[in-house]
């Protein structure tokens, strides 16, 4: 294996890293410091496309965790910024939360049911039938159509609750139109966030808890990439993949002297 370049930047993942439900890992709050006082460029990335990156830096506060609004980096954030290149002051029907709908605000999007030229699927609490039959009606009309992420399920403190994912394998069964997938594994998410902190591939490291996405996505960016096994993936399941993490470790407390 060729030697890689030292680590000038990091990007981790938060759910299952840093946090788990609601509650900052052991050792997440050292790594942050640690990470600050190198002044490397770092990225706390989530698929969630729910919250604002001011709402994440506010909630991650309040348990603790320090880390700058623009530090963080939703899968809303890389879609608007998808859109902004792809389809510039464009429109769109969204089924999301306000991380999604301010984002594709910023960019000088107008939010239609008139039209649209995009469906975009984000994360909501409240996904709604009447919601989603205008989007496979706009969708069928031809409106072209983007999810955040693929993420099937998401967590919760009682259990599994359907994720984006899920509900556009609704709307793709009723349409027959699938979605475009701008969150991990897609790669791009991991280079739109890379370019917004001026880092590149080659010296920087991904952090996940899950091999399909954190993992793939940070590999097939061409990046370093850690698993921690303090989140949805054991020890015995790595081998279930055809690709393998740079490095295994138990916590993020096990990086804290790799910054």
């Amino acid at each position: 294996m060729a030697e890689r370049k030292p680590i000038e930047s990091w990007l981790t993942d938060m759910d299952g890293v840093l946090i788990h439900e609601g509650v900052p890992i052991p050792g997440a709050d050292s790594f942050l410091k640690r990470l600050k006082e190198s002044g490397k460029p770092f990225l706390v990335l989530t698929n969630n496309s729910m919250y604002t990156a001011r709402d994440l830096h506010a909630r991650l506060a309040r348990m603790g965790l320090d880390v700058p609004a623009e530090s963080i980096w939703t899968s809303a954030l890389a879609t608007a910024k998808f859109l902004d290149n792809q389809h510039p002051e464009g429109t769109a029907y969204v089924i999301g939360e306000a991380g999604l709908t301010t984002a594709l605000h910023d960019i000088g999007y107008i939010l239609t049911d008139h039209e649209p030229d995009f469906v975009i699927l984000g994360e909501t609490r409240t996904y709604s039938f009447e919601a989603m039959t205008k989007a496979v009606r706009l969708i069928n009309s031809g409106a072209r159509f983007i999810a955040t992420n693929p993420d099937e399920t998401g967590p919760s403190a009682e259990g599994a609750l359907p994720a984006t994912g899920s509900v556009a394998a609704l709307i793709t069964k009723a349409t027959g139109k699938k979605p475009y997938f701008v969150g991990k594994p897609n790669p791009l998410m991991m280079r739109t966030g890379l370019n917004s902190i001026g880092a590149h591939s080659e010296t920087s490291a991904m952090i996940g808890d899950r091999m399909d996405t954190d993992v793939l996505a940070g590999l097939e960016a061409g990046m370093e990439t850690f698993l921690v096994l303090t989140g949805l993936t054991s020890r015995d399941n790595i081998d279930r993949y055809p690709y393998r993490p740079t490095t295994v470790v138990d916590s993020i407390a096990d990086l804290v002297d790799r910054v």
